[in-house]
């Protein structure tokens, strides 16, 4: 057991948080919080195992069908500059993103990297989940106004 696992599992349930422990290959441990932050909105918290120490705390957005459709209408140098542009407002918000294909739906995560091993406490996480939920309506917001 992850000692940041258990950690973060005793602050959620302090906050009195509904969540689920879920099995990934590609982290440590993932803690899928079904309401969280302002927006109340599904989160992810995880360390993944090529950075052990390091907690990434994460949401993503979801493309309306139609979004869906045109995006997957764009050839390779349309994708290309469809990321940029994301990437490029995600940066302006201080937030790190990643295209996702999901469950037959294109989505944009949007993820806060917390990698201050010894600042990692029950504040810093909850303050995180607060800043994913904001950067995570605010790139909900431009994707409608954008694309």
């Amino acid at each position: 057991m992850s000692v940041m696992r258990n950690s973060v599992e005793r602050w959620i349930i302090h906050e009195g948080l509904a969540y689920e422990e879920r099995k990934t290959i590609e982290n440590i441990f993932l803690i899928h919080l079904k309401h969280a932050g302002p927006y109340g909105i599904p989160m992810d918290v995880f360390e993944p195992k090529g950075q052990p120490g390091i907690l990434v705390i994460g949401a993503k957005v979801i493309m309306r069908n139609k979004q869906i459709a045109r995006y997957l209408g764009f050839n390779s140098d349309e994708k290309e500059r469809f990321k940029k542009k994301m990437d490029d407002f995600c940066y302006s918000i201080q937030t790190v993103s990643k295209t996702i294909t999901e469950d037959g739906k294109q989505k944009i995560g949007v993820y806060v990297v917390l990698d201050d091993k010894e600042n990692i406490n029950q504040q810093t996480v909850f303050d995180a989940i607060d800043s994913v939920s904001e950067k995570y309506d605010k790139t909900s917001r431009f994707l409608m106004k954008t694309f």
